[in-house]
């Protein structure tokens, strides 16, 4: 258990690199989102004051493309950081008021069930997909565009790493079901049901697992 303990921390480790890269991605985004506000309503003051090559140049369409691109990523590079956390979004009515160890237990079935295959699926029809955007080298159709293959090459990307992170939730939930400290599962130190503002909730009926 050890073993597949430190490869568990090896992939949280580079999980933890890339949500840090999607981070500086956001930043970027932002930024490249500002310019692109101020170049497009500025453009006639940035005109008058620095000629209209400049004008032309802060609005071109690499910007616009480029701020989606960087969405892009965010969105699927974060996915699996997101799985790490513990940050994506729970309809915890019932979930909420359960045990620690059965909400290990839930989370190990439902990955299984749910996840793996979703993330499976997504890379088995996306595989055609990207294949066919880099056969052709595709690009953007508008003026100033970017490359299109290397974004949607992260579509993949983003599902096997869901895939790596998943396992490693998996191996972190079966260690703390094993008993085995510093396990790295967020529910080792859960303390019980309680209400958003941390007010106590009664546990359920469940039997003890």
């Amino acid at each position: 258990m050890k073993f597949v303990l430190a490869i568990s921390r090896g992939i949280d480790a580079v999980t933890k690199l890339l949500g840090q890269a999607a981070w500086w991605a956001s930043l970027a985004m932002v930024l490249v989102g500002v310019e692109n506000v101020v170049a497009r309503y500025g453009y006639q003051w940035i005109r008058r004051t620095f000629g209209d090559h400049v004008a032309a140049a802060l609005s071109n369409n690499t910007y616009l493309e480029a701020q989606t691109a960087l969405y892009n990523f965010v969105f699927l590079i974060g996915a699996a950081y997101l799985l790490q956390v513990d940050g994506h979004v729970r309809v915890d009515i019932v979930f909420s008021r359960l045990r620690a160890r059965t909400k290990a237990i839930v989370d190990i079935v439902l990955t299984f069930v749910f996840l793996l295959p979703f993330c499976w699926m997504g890379i088995y029809f996306g595989n055609s997909y990207v294949a066919r955007s880099w056969a052709q080298l595709e690009m953007s159709p508008n003026p100033g565009g970017l490359p299109r293959y290397p974004i949607k090459t992260m579509i993949i990307v983003a599902f096997a790493l869901l895939i790596v992170q998943a396992l490693s939730q998996m191996i972190k939930h079966a260690a703390f079901l094993r008993g085995i400290p510093n396990s790295g599962s967020h529910y080792e130190h859960d303390t019980g049901p309680s209400d958003e503002d941390g007010t106590p909730l009664p546990a359920s009926s469940e039997a003890p697992v």
